[in-house]
């Protein structure tokens, strides 16, 4: 295994910029230059993002920059001891010690231990003293081989101490255990490699300062060894010291919880404990949540309005959808069977025929009479499917609000906006009308005995009440008016107004991939495609545009490894093989690997050719019945043969695009120079 720090790979009393980014380019630069990583805008990149999610600078003057990307070739450190200082982040101020560490999107686990304990050295400070007084590259190149090759520290005291070796403490309980607190912690961040260990190592020392045994469960990349239910059984309080969610949290259902992100760990473990233990004597403290618990506190660190919004409108499509994709392409089946004059056949023929009694009467475009009763049975399963959009949308938003006690009255709610013709718009109002009151109904301290009527009974009556009521007296006539205005508006969009909305969509599309942005834009298209018909196809040209457009960029990116496989990693090449299949079937995300490690170049060429894509499907009037599939629901989509070649336009259209970028848009190298002053 090479050394993952040589003295190249270390710059002393040295200026590499005035800001946290400038100091990240100029090291990925660095560990490129040694040939540990092929591409600097791409791990550039990545560690700004990851900076970007949780500033890396700790107490003491440190800073460890770091992120797993496809453009580095091997696990690498690289120090730099900064004159002047550089802020990242740290409450105590800027840092001078920054250890950029780099690893392998697919770094093994051995590699990935020794990055983790170079990580919790850095929190202790004869090391980092000793990093400080260093006066060669070569002499801070042995401390850090001695730190990655300690011994592992032993159990002192009441709290149980992490094991440097290993990802994850012990979990032997000290004698004097039952005459103490006894806590239970949870790190974990976006990476997995350095603040994780970190803040692990920081509360079992806050812990061991105070007699407390606390034992800790380090849900990183190196490993991670459950806690024993035991422990868990017999904790007061739960930390959970987290950016990401906690693995298979329902084990701590019930325990006073401290929840924070991973950093405050670090920066203030102290007061973590204090809190914890504070929690485990308050019968008032929030806990972990049980699902299964109507009105449970919310473990989480507490979600703005707008977050909850966001959350809950998501929810809602994203259970809507199945209800849309199997009634979309029912609907479709029913056409291509029966004709689009089907649709004043199909409750008749329904009740009145079978298979063994065919129609004698159905519409001339049917594919005879077996073609129509089919085609009729089709139709009519599809638009009773299509009838759930409004309730589901509805009741799923009230779920994201209020968990199961909130589904009822959500649904009711929906169904009330059916009928008062409020269409989508209308559930959305009255699923976040019905899971609000049923979010704050359940969190009412009721006596025991009322506990088991609320969540069947009393919650769903209340809520009911007040958010169906609010829809018919009060909001649900004018929401019906906004309702019809705005599908008139659609449906007389033609010409350059059309092709405007074309083109915004196909940017929404192609600006985060799957991202927020991108699920505004879909949920626009899903939530309105049950509005429409063979007289209304706007929402059928709208949805059309959406999925054509949201297949380009992975179409495209694919195309670019063909076009110009030099510019791409091997890993991106394997990834375009992949994003083919993945474009076709109209999933963004196939994009994400190429934007990820070269987000300035990918995401504006794929914007280029979705909004082109956008822009042809709405002028040229094609549709799509079917909110998912890309091309392989290609009967579900009217004019197929413009489909495809708007699609192709725009894939040809982003991929010299960024072909184009990847060969001019090309960072200089820096002087020679500079580039001595670096590595010297």
């Amino acid at each position: 295994m090479s050394a993952m720090i040589t003295p190249e790979l270390v710059v002393l009393d040295t200026s590499l910029g005035n800001d946290r980014a400038d100091v990240i380019r100029r090291l990925a630069e660095l560990v490129v230059a040694q040939g540990r990583a092929d591409q600097v805008e791409g791990l550039f990149a990545d560690a700004l993002a990851r900076e970007e999610k949780t500033a890396t600078g700790i107490p003491g003057g440190i800073a460890i920059p770091h992120c797993r990307s496809t453009a580095v070739l091997e696990p690498t450190l690289a120090m730099a001891r900064l004159e002047p200082k550089v802020d990242f982040g740290a409450k105590d101020g800027p840092a001078d010690l920054v250890f950029f560490i780099a690893a392998p999107e697919g770094a093994d686990q051995q590699h990935l231990k020794l990055l983790s304990k170079l990580a919790r050295s850095l929190i202790k400070k004869d090391f980092t003293a000793a990093l400080r007084s260093a006066s060669t590259e070569q002499e801070v190149v042995a401390l850090v081989e001695e730190a990655l090759e300690a011994a592992p520290a032993r159990k002192e005291g009441g709290a149980t101490a992490v094991n440097p070796e290993s990802a994850d403490p012990g979990t032997t309980t000290p004698p004097d255990a039952a005459r103490t607190k006894r806590l239970v912690a949870v790190t974990a961040c976006p990476t997995g490699i350095a603040h994780t260990y970190m803040a692990a190592d920081s509360l079992v020392a806050a812990a061991k300062e105070r007699g407390i045994d606390l034992q800790v469960e380090t849900q990183g990349s190196s490993a991670s060894t459950p806690l024993d239910p035991s422990v868990i059984a017999a904790a007061d309080a739960v930390i959970f010291a987290v950016d990401v969610d906690v693995r298979d949290k329902h084990r701590f259902a019930g325990k006073p919880v401290i929840n924070a992100p991973v950093k405050r760990g670090i920066d203030e473990p102290g007061v973590m404990v204090e809190e914890a233990l504070a929690a485990a004597d308050n019968p008032n403290a929030r806990r972990v949540a049980d699902s299964s618990m109507p009105g449970s506190d919310d473990d989480g660190p507490r979600e703005g309005v707008g977050g909850q919004l966001k959350r809950a409108l998501l929810t809602g499509v994203s259970y809507m959808i199945p209800f849309v994709a199997g009634g979309g392409l029912l609907i479709a089946l029913g056409f291509l069977l029966g004709g689009y004059d089907i649709t004043g056949f199909a409750d008749d023929m329904v009740v009145n025929n079978s298979l063994w009694n065919l129609p004698t009467e159905f519409p001339e475009t049917a594919q005879g009479a077996l073609g129509a009763y089919l085609g009729a049975v089709f139709f009519k399963i599809g638009s009773l499917s299509m009838g759930f959009l409004v309730p589901a949308l509805a009741g799923y938003i009230a779920y994201a609000l209020a968990d199961r006690p909130g589904i009822a009255p959500g649904f009711v709610a929906g169904a009330v906006a059916g009928f008062m013709g409020a269409g989508f718009l209308g559930a959305i109002v009255g699923g976040l009308l019905a899971g609000y009151v049923a979010m704050k109904i359940g969190k009412l301290a009721v006596p025991r005995w009322l506990r088991g009527l609320m969540p069947v009974v009393i919650i769903p009556l209340v809520a009911s009440i007040v958010a169906s009521g609010l829809m018919i007296l009060v909001l649900g006539g004018p929401i019906a008016a906004l309702t019809v205005a705005l599908n008139d508006w659609l449906s007389g969009l033609t010409g350059t107004g059309a092709v405007l909305l074309g083109i915004i969509l196909g940017l929404m599309m192609a600006i985060d991939l799957g991202g927020p942005i991108n699920k505004v834009a879909y949920a626009f298209a899903v939530a309105g495609l049950g509005a429409g018909a063979i007289d209304n196809q706007a929402p059928w040209q709208i949805m059309a545009a959406v999925m054509a457009a949201g297949m380009v960029p992975p179409l495209a990116m694919a195309l670019a490894t063909v076009i110009d496989r030099r510019r791409f990693s091997l890993a991106e090449r394997e990834n375009g093989k992949a994003a083919w299949l993945l474009g076709s079937a109209f999933i963004s995300e196939g994009a994400i690997p190429f934007a990820a490690a070269d987000p300035l170049r990918v995401i504006p060429a794929g914007m280029l050719g979705s909004a082109v894509t956008g822009a042809m499907i709405m002028g040229t009037g094609v549709t799509s019945q079917a909110p998912h599939g890309g091309i392989f629901v290609f009967f579900a989509i009217g004019n197929v043969a413009m489909f495809v070649l708007s699609i192709l336009v725009g894939m040809v259209i982003s991929a010299l695009a960024v072909v184009a970028l990847k060969r001019f848009a090309v960072r200089k190298p820096a002087p020679a120079a500079a580039s001595e002053s670096v590595a010297v």
